[in-house]
């Protein structure tokens, strides 16, 4: 702020005024008017009043600077406001464009410009691309309209975006092992155990093109797909992903995408958890070499009749933390006449393991079993078998059968008791069936190359759930399908972003959730109190947070070293937050 002095035929008038920038230009703001030279008489006394009106803004300036300044707004009931004029703007933005340059983006981007001379800024592309993925996922021309609303307002032609996608698609995994290391110094990284699995997203087309095939698509829509394996480790960080064809087996999948964590990431010790549909001999065998090993899913269904008898045998269970052994047969048979024994077993987990050799594969095989679990089989059944039933009233939707189709349990007699032919199908409850499937209530397997305790195994495996997590956090959260882009490229490219939006996600939460320990907020509420962080200019002023502050808010700004939460904040301390903001810690 500074002094203004306005002389006129009848009066000298002093003012506070402050300078401040507007999209670039310099203007000012008449902060307060002093009075005129004989008001000022009046107020100093003996005292210069132009050295009294010079004291007194140098005053304010120290009290802005050390406390706070006390702002007088002035509005009027009569006067419009400016049509056209933006007047909020978002902010919550702010906080993951800082880990955004905490994971050093800014520089690989500046690797990739330099190696490509690209005549756009890759940075700022990527950067709105990241952010608008997580706080508004739409398409990419959305996207930019979306960030338009930010206090930094990003200028990229729309054309400019779908060039820098196939420049991130050329140097995908060269960023994936950057973004590795560098997360390294940023967050703690448990690398040692890391978990893979895959999924599909579908498009919006209706014939296939390059890698969209037709697949088996989980979420089963008569659409071509795209297929990812992901990588990720034991603290729930997605670690590196790859696409493949949609009609292409995902069991080949794995071994590609780990040779390239064991060159480019350099890690050769860990431990790699799948389901089953992924646990193939090969991958195995692969898993077994060097300082690696497994730990997969195993279907007890599959298992050779010895082995399977031996898994079902009521005989021989362990208990944690107990030196018994224990019969299932009785336990179940208490647990079906009491009740309170009933729910005593409830978190109770039984196991037993012995040591198989098979095909040149040595493995611990740990079988488990659960109560709680087997209720739950139970009762999912219960409901099949009523829908079956249904089913047999309308024999025409038991044409198609698939694998959880309650179809399943229904059996079609086509001949007489002669016999001979019928003209007329006979439908019936198939108990063989039910009764087949019922046996493995409550079971569950795995096999394991490491000669480690069962409990550890069964332990980390368990962590199987946070991959399956991860997807639905892409697929719902951050809305990585269906997918509108044509080219293989730039295919790669979006997923590319998605993948980095999801490490940042997670690790924004993490970071959050250590400082919020009791109340745990989930991912979903920080993005949501993210995306409520807006903020109303008062020009000339600064800006006026207009979100409601909360725990999550205070968490955010003590974890990231800056306020937005004052009643105003000034232009020069908003220009200073954007700043940090881009500051690699």
């Amino acid at each position: 702020m500074r002094l203004n002095t306005v002389k006129s035929p009848n009066a000298t008038s002093y003012y506070v005024i402050k300078d401040y920038k507007k999209n670039g230009k310099s203007s000012t703001k008449v902060v307060e008017k002093l009075g005129t030279h004989q008001d000022l008489l009046a107020k100093c006394g003996d005292m210069d009043p132009v050295a009294w009106a010079k004291s007194y803004v140098e005053a304010l300036n120290h009290q802005e600077k050390a406390a706070g300044f006390e702002y007088i707004a002035k509005y009027s009931s009569a006067r419009q406001i400016a049509k056209g004029k933006q007047q909020t703007f978002r902010g919550g933005y702010l906080f993951l464009q800082s880990l955004y340059y905490q994971l050093g983006l800014h520089k690989i981007c500046q690797k990739i410009d330099k190696a490509s001379k690209a005549t756009y800024k890759l940075n700022d592309i990527l950067n709105m691309l990241i952010t608008t993925r997580i706080l508004d996922p739409s398409s990419k021309r959305s996207s930019l309209a979306s960030a338009q609303e930010y206090l930094e307002k990003p200028d990229i032609p729309l054309h400019q975006i779908y060039r820098a996608l196939s420049d991130l698609a050329k140097n995908s995994d060269a960023i994936q092992a950057a973004l590795y290391r560098n997360s390294k110094q940023l967050i703690k990284r448990n690398d040692r155990i890391l978990y893979y699995d895959c999924t599909n997203y579908y498009f919006e087309i209706e014939a296939e093109d390059g890698m969209k095939e037709y697949g088996n698509g989980k979420e089963h829509r008569p659409n071509p797909i795209v297929q990812m394996g992901l990588f990720m480790d034991a603290d729930g960080l997605p670690l590196a992903f790859s696409l493949f064809n949609g009609s292409d087996n995902e069991q080949p999948s794995l071994k590609p995408l780990e040779r390239k964590i064991l060159n480019d990431f350099k890690l050769s010790k860990f431990i790699v958890c799948t389901d089953a549909g992924l646990a193939s001999h090969s991958n195995r065998l692969f898993n077994s070499e060097d300082d690696r090993a497994y730990i997969v899913t195993q279907s007890l269904k599959i298992l050779k009749k010895h082995l399977r008898e031996w898994s079902l045998d009521p005989t021989g269970w362990k208990l944690k933390g107990s030196s018994e052994t224990y019969d299932l047969s009785k336990i179940i048979k208490q647990a079906d006449k009491d009740e309170a024994v009933n729910q005593a077993q409830m978190n109770k987990l039984y196991y037993k393991s012995r040591w198989i050799k098979e095909n040149g594969l040595e493995q611990q095989l740990i079988v488990t079993f659960s109560l709680k679990y087997k209720r739950y089989a139970e009762d999912l059944r219960q409901k099949q078998v009523e829908r079956a039933e249904l089913k047999i009233a309308n024999p025409a939707s038991l044409e198609k059968k698939k694998a959880n189709d309650p179809g399943r349990f229904v059996k079609r007699l086509s001949v007489t008791q002669d016999g001979e032919l019928s003209e007329k199908n006979l439908y019936f409850l198939d108990k063989e069936a039910i009764a087949k499937e019922a046996q493995y209530d409550g079971f569950y397997a795995v096999c394991t190359n490491l000669d480690s305790d069962p409990l550890d195994i069964i332990a980390v495996n368990k962590g199987r759930w946070e991959i399956e997590a991860a997807f639905r956090i892409m697929k719902s959260e951050l809305k990585a399908r269906p997918v509108y882009l044509r080219r293989d490229e730039r295919i790669q490219a979006h997923f590319l972003t998605c993948f980095i939006a999801l490490l940042i996600y997670r690790v924004l939460s993490k970071k959050i959730t250590a400082r919020l320990p009791e109340a745990s907020p989930s991912g979903e509420s920080i993005v949501k109190t993210l995306c409520a962080m807006d903020f109303l200019e008062k020009e000339g002023d600064g800006f006026i947070p207009t979100y409601t502050r909360s725990d999550i808010t205070d968490a955010l700004h003590d974890e990231f070293g800056f306020r937005t939460d004052l009643e105003l904040v000034p232009i020069k301390e908003m220009q200073k937050i954007v700043k940090m903001t881009k500051l690699k810690k």
